[in-house]
C-alpha cells in the first residue's frame, strides 16, 4: 500500500484552510425581499408605494438590507454607474409576467441580468418611462404587442438607451422642475 507524500497532502488542506480564512470564499448573496410600505428610493426619495410599475433591489458589498429603487429605470441607470458596479453583490427586478402593473407582486422577483426587458412602451412608471421587466422572454413579447416597446435582454440596456427613455424636463412624468 502505498502512503500520500506530505506534498499531496499539502495540496489537499491547503484549499480547506484557504477556504476556512474566509479568503477564497464570494461574498454571501442574499436574496430580494418584500417592499416596505415606506421604502424609499435610493435614487430619488420618492416613496414606492405610491407608484405604478416593476421596481428593484439591490445589496451592496455587506449591506444587511437592500437598497429600494422606484423604477426599474432608476435601479438600470444606477446600476450602470461604473463605481457601482464593483460593490453590487446582486439586483432583482419585479417580474411582471401575470402581474398587476398597478401593484407588482413581491413574491415575484428575478435577477436583474437575467431579466428580459421592454423599452419604450407605453405604460407609466413611477417617473415617467420605465422598462419592463420579465423572468421569461414570451412574457416580454406578449407584453410588448399589447402595449408597444422593444424586447432586450440585460446585456443591450446601456445609458444610451435608458437617458432616451427620460422625458424632458416638464413634460410630465416626474416631479416638476425646481424654480430658481
Amino acid at each position: 500500500m502505498r502512503r500520500a507524500g506530505l506534498p499531496g497532502a499539502l495540496a489537499l488542506l491547503v484549499p480547506l484552510a484557504l477556504g476556512a480564512c474566509g479568503g477564497a470564499q464570494p461574498p454571501e448573496e442574499r436574496g430580494p425581499v418584500a417592499v416596505p410600505p415606506e421604502a424609499a428610493c435610493h435614487v430619488c426619495g420618492m416613496i414606492l408605494g405610491r407608484f405604478p410599475g416593476p421596481k428593484g433591489e439591490a445589496y451592496v458589498e455587506t449591506a444587511q438590507r437592500p437598497l429600494f429603487f422606484c423604477s426599474t429605470l432608476e435601479l438600470l441607470v444606477w446600476l450602470r454607474q461604473p463605481d457601482v458596479t464593483a460593490r453590487v453583490r446582486g439586483a432583482w427586478v419585479h417580474d411582471m409576467g401575470g402581474a398587476a402593473w398597478e401593484r407588482p407582486d413581491d413574491a415575484r422577483w428575478v435577477r436583474a441580468e437575467e431579466a428580459w426587458y421592454v423599452a419604450g412602451h407605453a405604460l407609466p412608471g413611477a417617473m415617467g418611462p420605465t422598462l419592463a421587466s420579465f423572468a421569461r422572454r414570451e412574457d416580454a413579447e406578449r407584453f410588448a404587442r399589447e402595449h408597444g416597446g422593444e424586447v432586450l435582454p440585460y446585456g443591450r440596456i446601456t445609458l444610451e438607451l435608458l437617458g432616451s427613455l427620460r422625458p424632458p424636463p416638464g413634460a410630465g412624468g416626474g416631479p416638476p422642475p425646481k424654480s430658481p
